[in-house]
C-alpha cells in the first residue's frame, strides 16, 4: 500500500470511532477503508452509501454484487473483485458471466431481468451514456428507484476501485490478482 496503516494506537478520537464503526458492520478494517480511515469525515459517509449500496439498497443482492464487479472491472480494481467474486456467484450470478466479465466478453444470464440490468450499466460505464431502449428494459424492470440505486452503486463502486488503485491498496493474502492482462501491483496484505 503506498501509505502506511494508521497504528491504532496514533489513531484520533474521530478515526477510533470509525474504525470501531467499521469493524463493527464488516467484521475488521481492511482494505480501502485502511486509506479512507486517513479522512476520518469523508470516511464516515463513504462507509455510509457503501453500506446502503451493499445492504440496503431497493436491488437484489445479486444485482448489487454484480454492479460491484462490472465497476470493479472497468476500473481493474482487483482487490474489490477479490472481495466480492465469490459473493455474487453465491447470491445468483452464473459463475460463466462472472468469468465473462472479469476476460471483457458480452455475459449470459439465466434471468431476462439481470441481461436487462447488465445492459443498463455497461452503458452507463462504457458508453457514459444509455440508450432509450436500453433504459426503458431495465425500467420495466427494476423502476426508477432501482435505477438511481443502480447509478448509485455504480458510482460508489467506482469511487472504490479509484482509491484501491491510486493507493495500490494490498491483494487479499489468500487471493491471486485476476486480471493478469493489466499493469498494476500484486502485494499482498501483510498477514
Amino acid at each position: 500500500m503506498r501509505v502506511p496503516k494508521i497504528d491504532p494506537n496514533e489513531m484520533s478520537g474521530r478515526q477510533k470511532e470509525m474504525a470501531d464503526r467499521i469493524a463493527g458492520r464488516r467484521g475488521a478494517v481492511r482494505g480501502p477503508y485502511q486509506v479512507w480511515l486517513r479522512s476520518p469525515e469523508l470516511c464516515e459517509r463513504v462507509e455510509s452509501l457503501g453500506a446502503f449500496c451493499r445492504f440496503e439498497s431497493s436491488l437484489p443482492l445479486r444485482l448489487r454484487e454484480l454492479t460491484l464487479l462490472m465497476a470493479a472491472r472497468h476500473r481493474d480494481a482487483q482487490y474489490s473483485w477479490n472481495a466480492h467474486v465469490d459473493k455474487a456467484v453465491e447470491s445468483g450470478i452464473p459463475a460463466e458471466a462472472v468469468r465473462a466479465i472479469a476476460e471483457r466478453r458480452e455475459p449470459e444470464f439465466d434471468r431476462e431481468e439481470d441481461a436487462a440490468f447488465y445492459r443498463f450499466c455497461q452503458e452507463l460505464l462504457e458508453e457514459r451514456l444509455v440508450s432509450e431502449d436500453t433504459f426503458r428494459a431495465a425500467e420495466r424492470h427494476f423502476g426508477a428507484q432501482g435505477l438511481v440505486d443502480a447509478v448509485g452503486a455504480l458510482g460508489n463502486f467506482t469511487m472504490l476501485g479509484m482509491l484501491l488503485n491510486a493507493f495500490e491498496v494490498d491483494l487479499q493474502a489468500d487471493r491471486t490478482p485476476p486480471f493478469p492482462d493489466i499493469r498494476g501491483y500484486a502485494r499482498v496484505e501483510d498477514a
